[in-house]
């Protein structure tokens, strides 16, 4: 006797598991739990074969019985529905969108939260609404092309450039796991308008960083963006990485107070320490009460379990009258990687403190392991530097030497 849905809806849930059948080989599974859900039997090839339809709730009676008959008209012409099915599903993994989520899911951990959060972005802008749907070894490279003029026509030149640069990740990924042939990124090269690279706008001539320095001095505001302001050019770290510090991080006692980075907020993935030279820990210290002792060392005024924003450090500079195209946040890795080279300082020092990717892993190691006595005197030899820089010394008469 066939089912009807007032029978389906009467049916209670018991100790074990039953079933309610309708006709051809379709019935209702009823679990102790009370879930309803619709399983098809069938034979095919002499032998017995079951595949699920849903659940009740989504697929009704009706609705049960056409999919049920679907999977018959298969078994009619000599095909296999959970066969087909599996490829179907194998399909949709194999579509450009599938294999970059992917991607980016195997790779999140060794990528700095805004890099994945990017990339992310821009796939989803600009790739996956013309290219997602379609399997990876089916595209070709007008049609890549195609994606990537549609941004380029919009004037976003760097963004078309780092999507050719990222599917061609992409398509490589692809062929390593067997669902591309060949990397059609590739075939792109020079097929879009140059455009300059733009740095990151910094000060680096040594009056020019007195003003700066001055200004800063000057600024008076909340106290956590009034200590970040102050203390971006003596750790030049990134503008993430500032904003992101958390007090446990930070040593302040003893004789090497020092800053931990841990590895997850590095680009490069590596923990990093950021030696305090007193200057620092002077701020640090008069910042504690304020916003200590755990949790973030610059807190959001409107939320302390959030950082200050990523724009925080830029509008400040731009309250001081430094425009956008003078002077930025992450300016102050410039600024110190040029003076410093200046002062004569060791450049693999200078590298490692600015926390730069080491590709000899080896060396880096041994770096990392044996020079941080020296980042130690320079950090404190840059902050001194600054404050002769700030009180107006020439650059001649604040440098001192390197050794």
């Amino acid at each position: 006797m066939a089912l009807t849905d007032t029978t389906i809806r009467a049916a209670a849930s018991k100790e074990k598991a039953y079933k309610l059948f309708d006709e051809r080989g379709l019935y209702l599974l009823i679990t102790p739990a009370g879930g309803r859900f619709w399983r098809l039997k069938y034979t095919f090839g002499g032998r017995e074969k079951l595949i699920s339809l849903g659940d009740y709730l989504d697929v009704p009676l009706k609705r049960a019985r056409e999919k049920r008959d679907a999977a018959r008209r298969l078994v009619a012409d000599g095909k296999d529905p959970s066969a087909e099915r599996q490829a179907e599903k194998a399909a949709r993994a194999d579509t450009l969108e599938a294999v970059a989520r992917e991607w980016l899911a195997a790779n999140k951990a060794r990528l700095a939260p805004t890099t994945y959060a990017k990339r992310l972005q821009r796939f989803e802008a600009f790739v996956f609404p013309y290219l997602g749907s379609r399997p990876i070894r089916s595209i070709t490279a007008p049609e890549l092309l195609a994606v990537l003029k549609r941004v380029e026509g919009r004037g976003l030149h760097e963004s078309a450039h780092r999507v050719r640069s990222e599917c061609g990740t992409i398509f490589r990924y692809a062929i390593a796991t067997g669902r591309a042939e060949r990397d059609l990124s590739a075939d792109l090269r020079g097929a879009l308008v140059p455009y300059a690279v733009k740095n990151h706008a910094a000060i680096t001539e040594p009056a020019r960083i007195g003003e700066l320095l001055r200004a800063i001095c000057g600024y008076h505001g909340q106290p956590a963006t009034e200590t970040a302001l102050k203390l971006a050019p003596l750790v030049f770290v990134r503008p993430g990485e500032l904003r992101g510090a958390r007090w446990p991080e930070i040593t302040l006692d003893g004789k090497e107070p020092e800053w931990r980075i841990p590895a997850e907020r590095m680009k490069a993935r590596e923990a990093h320490v950021v030696p305090l030279a007193r200057q620092a820990v002077a701020l640090l210290r008069e910042l504690h009460p304020i916003t200590g002792p755990d949790g973030f060392v610059f807190p959001s005024l409107t939320s302390p379990s959030r950082p200050i924003s990523e724009n925080t450090i830029n509008a400040s500079l731009r309250r001081l009258g430094f425009a956008a195209g003078e002077m930025t946040g992450h300016g102050f890795r410039s600024m110190a990687s040029t003076r410093l080279n200046e002062m004569g300082f060791p450049p693999d020092v200078i590298e490692l403190q600015l926390a730069h990717a080491e590709r000899d892993e080896v060396r880096g190691a041994y770096n990392r392991a044996t020079r941080i006595a020296e980042r130690r005197k320079m950090m404190q030899k840059w902050a001194d530097y600054l404050d002769g820089l700030r009180i107006g010394r020439s650059s001649e008469e604040t440098r001192r030497p390197a050794r």
